[in-house]
């Protein structure tokens, strides 16, 4: 019996499940606050190779797995989280650079009326916020005129 051809990366794409847990060591990576250069450096990788996991064209074997985990602090089953469920737009926002360091920037703020003040400013600065108050103040202006 003729053996089934290999799956390759070139001739397939990266396996969703190596995309989805190399996003995962992204995004556990910038909420610490490490570099690539810097987590490569503490698990004996280059960087080239850990940009290479976190994109999902390499496998991360499970030693490496294993290592990773143990320098970002975090169980190893946590970069499997979501792989059933998919990849959904808030996934993906999840993942941006900006949104991650402003979470981890949020977290490191010790007093929580200064969160309440930051969250409440983001609110007024955000367009959809912006957004919702104009759409409230037409349906008031709509709501006077009947």
């Amino acid at each position: 019996m003729a053996r089934p051809k290999r799956r390759t990366v070139q001739e397939f794409g990266a396996h969703p499940v190596d995309v989805l847990v190399g996003q995962r060591v992204r995004m556990r990576r910038v909420m610490c606050g490490l570099s690539q250069t810097v987590l490569a450096n503490r698990i004996g990788l280059t960087f080239q190779q850990l940009q290479k996991y976190e994109s999902g064209m390499n496998r991360i074997s499970a030693s490496k797995l294993w290592a990773i985990s143990q320098e970002l602090n975090a169980p190893v089953q946590w970069f499997f989280t979501d792989a059933i469920a998919g990849k959904g737009p808030e996934v993906e926002f999840g993942t941006k650079r900006e949104t991650l360091e402003l979470v981890r920037n949020f977290m490191n703020i010790d007093s929580d009326d200064t969160r309440r003040l930051f969250l409440s400013l983001m609110k007024s600065v955000s367009n959809e916020d912006s957004k919702d108050s104009k759409d409230s103040k037409d349906n008031e202006a709509e709501d006077s005129n009947s």
